[in-house]
């Protein structure tokens, strides 16, 4: 029987469940809404961060470390950026806790009330605004290109391993710039290198595209955004990039002095991703028998394991030789590789193990086909065995990881094309959603009040504005109003 006791196709959500939790991803806290990283999903997003970080120093930007907490004051200042987060904030009041009188434990200090409350971050835009403005007085001070790798905290009522919990870890990158071209150009860029590691790295073909005004970020003018479609035909975002306009500037009062000596508001974008990236590898590209883990992310690329003979003394030296010598080459050459020569665990258990975790390839040693000069080679994606001589396996290797992480993204890609549909008519546009949901591109006549009432009848909502999305005449796929483009919608987690 397979370890992920729930079939995808009878409950799709409890399949995922199980399979954070049996592939050792993640496991619940006594926290609520609250997960535990364990480390083979914390190596996972360890090899995201390191390669998304790579990137943005490659375009300029420099980490920094911003406090957890906001004043509550910071967050009134600007009016849409308070009011898209304040049923999410939790808040801090009290800075001290005394012992109960009456032999309860602890208790909070009613004398240790804070004369300003605390909001414990949601996103740091607030705060980091208000220190830009002693960071910027001149055009000399920008472009200013800061990201920040932290924690932070949405109180949600309804969570799901990292996909949605109530804290979880990002990176958000806020930027000033002293134009509005300098701002929109960062925008995109930064759009384009979230659309480049979720194709390149996660192996998962993304839409690019912009949010509607109903869905933007709270506090910006224009939201890009990266849109993915998971294996049940749901939508689930991937990436923001907004362009904040010189709303936060004006808020903080953050102006530098231009080249004519003028003194003018800068302009300023912010974008993130987060945990719910390891969230999306697992429902793109996973199975009923357990993780599909990208090569280029895997945390373990290769695992060899060994076949002994028990009769013959002589095979148990041998094949550990051959592959540690074999594990030692691959890791010149980078590859992640293991060679797990636990004598407590019988090579089926291994199999199975490896395969749950995702493991994309692996490498069976015996001393029969030690001398034939054959090594059996298993792919995860595929599950194909194919024997493959000794003497080339070390440099097949890197060949079929390469070969591996491409076959994933074709068949993410495939699937995606496969399950967008383009619709004109209200009937067909529900059955589908019902029957056979995917993307589906349709008309939209512009108007929130619209995408509202699709959004109640349906439960889908518009996932972007596609950026290559052409101009066409077309009827609104609810009120027959006028329409000159076609929007992306589904049902999204």
């Amino acid at each position: 029987m397979s370890k992920i006791l729930t079939n995808r196709n009878d409950d799709y959500a409890q399949w995922y469940n199980d399979l954070i939790l049996k592939s050792g991803l993640a496991d619940y806290s006594a926290v609520k809404g609250c997960m535990v990283i364990k480390p083979h999903g914390y190596a996972l997003w360890e090899n995201m961060r390191d390669e998304l970080d790579k990137q943005f120093k490659a375009t300029g930007h420099q980490n920094a470390y911003f406090p957890l907490f906001i004043p509550k004051s910071f967050l009134s200042k600007e009016a849409a950026h308070v009011e898209g987060f304040a049923k999410e904030c939790a808040v801090v009041t009290h800075y001290r806790l005394k012992n109960d009188p009456n032999g309860g434990g602890v208790i909070v200090d009613p004398e240790a009330k804070l004369e300003e409350e605390l909001i414990v971050r949601p996103t740091s835009e607030t705060i980091i605004w208000n220190t830009y403005k002693d960071w910027i007085q001149s055009y000399r001070d920008l472009p200013l290109l800061i990201n920040q790798w932290a924690n932070v905290v949405r109180w949600e009522m309804r969570t799901r391993l990292f996909l949605r919990t109530t804290e979880f870890l990002w990176q958000e990158g806020h930027t000033a710039h002293a134009t509005h071209e300098e701002a929109i150009e960062e925008t995109k860029k930064m759009l384009e290198v979230y659309a480049t590691f979720a194709e390149d790295f996660m192996a998962m073909p993304v839409v690019r595209g912009v949010k509607t005004a109903n869905e933007r970020f709270a506090g910006a003018e224009d939201t890009y955004c990266i849109e993915a479609l998971m294996q049940d035909g749901k939508a689930l975002q991937a990436g923001t990039s907004h362009f904040l306009g010189q709303n936060f500037a004006k808020a903080f009062d953050v102006t530098f002095q231009d080249k004519d000596n003028k003194r003018e508001f800068v302009w300023a974008t912010s974008w993130g991703v987060s945990t719910r990236l390891v969230g999306a590898i697992v429902m793109a590209h996973s199975d009923d028998d357990g993780l599909v883990l990208p090569p280029k992310l895997a945390p373990l690329q290769v695992v060899i394991i060994p076949i002994y003979n028990n009769k013959d003394a002589e095979s148990k030296p041998k094949i550990d030789a051959l592959a540690t010598e074999m594990m030692a080459t691959l890791r010149k050459q980078n590859v992640r590789v293991k060679y797990d020569n636990d004598d407590n665990t019988r090579a089926g258990w291994k199999f199975a193990e490896y395969e749950l975790k995702g493991v994309p390839v692996r490498i069976t040693l015996g001393a029969r086909d030690i001398e034939k000069n054959l090594v059996e080679v298993a792919r995860r994606d595929t599950k194909e065995k194919s024997n493959y001589a000794l003497d080339g396996i070390v440099a097949y290797i890197p060949e079929l990881l390469a070969d591996i992480q491409s076959n994933m993204y074709q068949k993410a890609l495939n699937f995606r094309t496969e399950n967008t549909k383009m619709v004109d008519n209200w009937d067909e546009f529900v059955k589908i959603l019902d029957e056979q949901p995917g993307f589906i591109s349709a008309h939209w006549d512009g108007t929130s009040e619209t995408e509202e009432k699709i959004k109640e009848l349906t439960k889908a909502t518009i996932r972007c504005i596609p950026l290559d999305s052409k101009l066409e005449e077309g009827k609104c796929i609810l009120t027959g109003n006028p329409s000159k483009q076609r929007v992306l919608f589904a049902r999204a987690y």
